[in-house]
């Protein structure tokens, strides 16, 4: 006996159908999981200026908010501690490289050092003479001294154990709001000024001055070193720009994709499956979260938040994601992260021994019991599954289809009222090349409702190849019909009005597109 399958509507794309690539969806996989009592937003009252995560598994990180600093766990998303021993705000927070101290600077000049987990207020730090905009440590293996930047235009180097400033760094003529440390050197590290310049210092030489000045060309709000160390990338205005220092400050791109002043930097990675590839991720006043693949100078990715974004921050293992914006909204997310075994490829391998569970014994083939295990035995990894076929059911249309009944399986679909099923139906009929049979064969009643159906979806972009023609038809086989029955009239006058309303929609776009085309090939010339 031949073997039924069910109608089904043919592929075609979609109107306005959108394509997602495999890094859309990893970014898009930054969520809040359904084991975790919490919200994706953490609302708080004032703007959060400044994110850090820690260094450390499980990646704790710190958010400033006012004169508070909200510490929040990196298991579940929550709020752990509050440090708030500040008679200021707080404006930036950085971890040091082991995760256990925390280092705040705040608007009146002074960085406060915490004890990561008990809280205790360790250290105060007191030389700027205007506001500590920025505060880093040394990324690997410093635990002693930090820089900080701050409204003075003074970069300092601090000694942490005995509250002294090392050297001040002169150059900057206007405030330091942002700066970064080397990930290969723990004596080199950025900063950059509203006076347009990004600087390169080393302690080693502190009394040369910069070792290297560039130009952003407008106020810089972030600095971040690419993770070789040989690249830098900066934000200032609406632009990002990558920098080479091993070629002596060559400028390699420079990237204008948001619409108003980009507040902050990071880095992030992205699994392409044979290897990670790391991307600048940015955010700005209008909004978006840009991602840019700096290795082919392109944006890959973008979101919409609802509130201007100030700060952004990632993990090291890039498993949690933070955003602050200006209305003190703090977005979490999390990816799921597959864990990885200790075999010598460092990664899940289908040679790869099971582990046993202890008190309890495995079945193996070599095993007569394993021959014997119940339908409600559960599989093993390696196990190859032979499943069912499942039963298909068939709806009442593809049941009158397969016998042969072509009116009643197109009036069933109709009455449905789905016009994937309807068009799939109609599709199947034009194929047995009976479509126009059953539209001869209707009653008053049933032509009014394909003359209805038609009316409602002959103007959709996805049925409009079929309808259209089939609306032609219908009326030329019709049309005595038509002109006899008053209700009939009424849907053809109605399908009439929708096909103009929708060609003077068209004319419009098209003139729209006239006008636009000319704009975006001249800005694609920039």
């Amino acid at each position: 006996m031949a073997e039924t399958f069910p109608v089904k509507l043919k592929v075609r794309p979609t109107s306005g159908g959108e394509t997602v690539n495999p890094e859309a969806k990893y970014w898009r996989s930054f969520k809040v999981p359904k084991d975790i009592e919490t919200v994706p937003t953490k609302s708080f009252l004032y703007p959060i200026s400044s994110v850090s995560f820690s260094p450390v598994a499980p990646h704790d990180f710190a958010v400033t908010h006012s004169a508070t600093v909200t510490v929040f766990s990196g298991k579940d998303l929550n709020p752990r501690s509050t440090l708030s021993d500040f008679s200021d705000s707080a404006a930036s927070v950085a971890y040091r490289c082991d995760g256990k101290l925390l280092a705040v600077g705040n608007l009146t000049g002074t960085i406060h050092v915490f004890d990561a987990k008990s809280r205790s207020h360790l250290r105060r730090l007191k030389s700027h003479a205007a506001a500590a905009r920025h505060v880093s440590y040394p990324r690997a293996t410093d635990k002693f001294h930090l820089f900080s930047g701050g409204d003075d235009s003074v970069v300092k180097y601090w000694d942490v154990a005995t509250e002294t400033c090392l050297f001040d760094l002169l150059g900057h003529k206007d405030y330091v709001r942002c700066g970064d440390a080397s990930p290969v050197s723990d004596e080199m590290f950025l900063s950059g000024s509203y006076d347009h310049k990004v600087k390169l210092w080393d302690v080693r030489v502190p009394k040369s001055g910069s070792i290297m000045d560039l130009n952003h060309g407008k106020p810089v709000e972030s600095v971040i070193y690419l993770p070789s160390g040989g690249m830098i990338a900066s934000a200032g205005g609406n632009e990002v720009k990558i920098w080479d220092l091993i070629g002596g400050g060559r400028l390699l791109h420079s990237m204008e994709s948001h619409n108003k002043t980009i507040t902050s930097l990071c880095m992030g990675r992205v699994s392409s499956g044979v290897a990670d590839e790391d991307r600048i991720l940015s955010v700005s006043l209008d909004g978006y979260l840009k991602v840019f693949n700096y290795s082919k100078f392109k944006v890959t990715y973008s979101m919409r938040f609802p509130h201007p974004l100030l700060s952004v921050g990632l993990s090291p293992d890039c498993s949690i994601r933070a955003i602050g914006t200006s209305k003190g909204n703090l977005y979490i997310g999390r990816r799921k992260v597959k864990l990885e075994t200790n075999d010598t490829g460092g990664h899940t391998d289908w040679g790869a021994l099971e582990e046993e569970p202890q008190g309890k014994m495995v079945l193996r083939p070599t095993y007569f019991r394993y021959f014997q295990r119940g339908q409600n035995q559960k599989p093993y990894e390696r196990d190859f599954l032979i499943k069912r076929s499942k039963k298909v059911k068939l709806a009442e249309y593809d049941k009158l289809l397969n016998k042969f009944r072509h009116k009643e399986a197109f009036v069933a679909a109709l009455n449905r009222k789905n016009p994937d099923i309807v068009v799939a139906v109609m599709e199947e009929l034009v194929t047995r090349k009976k479509l126009l049979k059953c539209v001869s064969n209707l009653d008053e009643n049933e032509l009014g409702s394909l003359l209805s159906f038609l009316q409602k979806y002959s103007t959709r972009p996805r049925y409009a190849s079929l309808l259209m023609n089939l609306a032609n038809k219908v009326i030329e086989l019709r049309v005595e019909d038509i002109r006899c029955t008053d209700d009939l009239k009424v849907h053809v006058r109605n399908l009439k009005r929708d096909i103009e309303e929708e060609l003077k929609i068209q004319r419009s776009l098209l003139e729209i597109q006239g006008m636009v085309s000319p704009i975006l090939k001249l800005a694609a010339k920039r």
